[in-house]
C-alpha cells in the first residue's frame, strides 16, 4: 500500500506539472490506462493521483466522461487568492516566533534567484519556495498542505496567461515582508502578504 501511495503520489505531481505549465489544456482528457500504461502502474495509484488533482483543482470527474482538466474562470482566480491571502497569513503569524537570521536569509536569497529567473518557470518555482520557506516554521501541516494545493492552482493561472516576452520583476512585496519580519513587525509583514496574494488575483496576467 505504501508503495501504491507513493507511485500515486509521483504520478499526481507529474500530471499537475503538465497542467500548470499549460501542456496539458482544461478539458483535456485524463485517461486511466493511458497513464497506467506510462507510468506502468495498476489503477489502483492512478485513481489516487486523479482524487488528488482533483483535490487541487487541477481536474474534475464528469459523469459519463470521465476525469479532465479543470478549467476555471476569473470568479475561481479571485477565489483562490483571497483563500490563500488568509491561509498564508495564518500561517506566517504561527511561524513568525520560529523565524530565524538564517530563515530570513535564506528567504532573501531565494527571492534574489527569483529577481533574476531566466524564465518563468524559474520565477515561479522560486516564488513558491520564498513562501514556503517563511510559512513552514508555522508547524501546521494540515495548513501548509492547503496552502501547497492553493499555490498550485495559483501557479496555473500565471502560466495560462503569461506572454512569450519573459522579463523577471523585481519582488519588492517580498522584500518589504522580510524587512517587517526582520524588524519584528509581524502584523505589518502579514498586511504586506495579504495585499501581495490578492494583487496577484485579480486576473491571470
Amino acid at each position: 500500500m505504501a508503495k501504491d501511495d507513493t507511485l500515486a503520489n509521483q504520478i499526481a505531481r507529474i500530471l499537475a506539472d503538465r497542467i500548470i505549465s499549460g501542456a496539458l489544456e482544461p478539458g483535456t482528457p485524463l485517461r486511466q490506462d493511458h497513464v497506467a500504461e506510462e507510468f506502468g502502474a495498476s489503477h489502483v495509484p492512478v485513481r489516487e493521483a486523479f482524487r488528488r488533482l482533483e483535490a487541487q483543482g487541477l481536474a474534475v470527474s464528469v459523469p459519463r466522461r470521465g476525469v479532465r482538466v479543470a478549467g476555471f474562470s476569473r470568479a475561481e482566480v479571485r477565489e483562490v487568492a483571497e483563500m490563500r491571502a488568509a491561509l498564508e497569513v495564518l500561517a506566517l503569524q504561527h511561524a513568525a516566533p520560529h523565524l530565524t537570521r538564517a530563515i530570513l536569509d535564506e528567504a532573501e536569497e531565494i527571492n534574489n534567484e527569483g529577481d533574476n529567473a531566466p524564465d518563468v518557470q524559474a520565477w515561479e518555482q522560486a516564488n513558491r519556495r520564498f513562501h514556503r520557506t517563511l510559512l513552514a516554521p508555522c508547524g501546521m501541516p494540515r495548513l501548509l498542505k492547503a496552502i501547497d494545493d492553493l499555490q498550485a492552482a495559483s501557479a496555473r493561472f500565471l502560466f495560462s496567461g503569461w506572454s512569450a516576452e519573459w522579463e523577471a520583476p523585481t519582488d519588492r512585496d517580498h522584500s518589504a515582508i522580510l524587512t517587517a519580519l526582520r524588524a519584528g513587525q509581524v502584523e505589518h509583514a502579514g498586511s504586506i502578504l495579504k495585499r501581495h496574494v490578492l494583487l496577484g488575483g485579480r486576473s491571470p496576467r
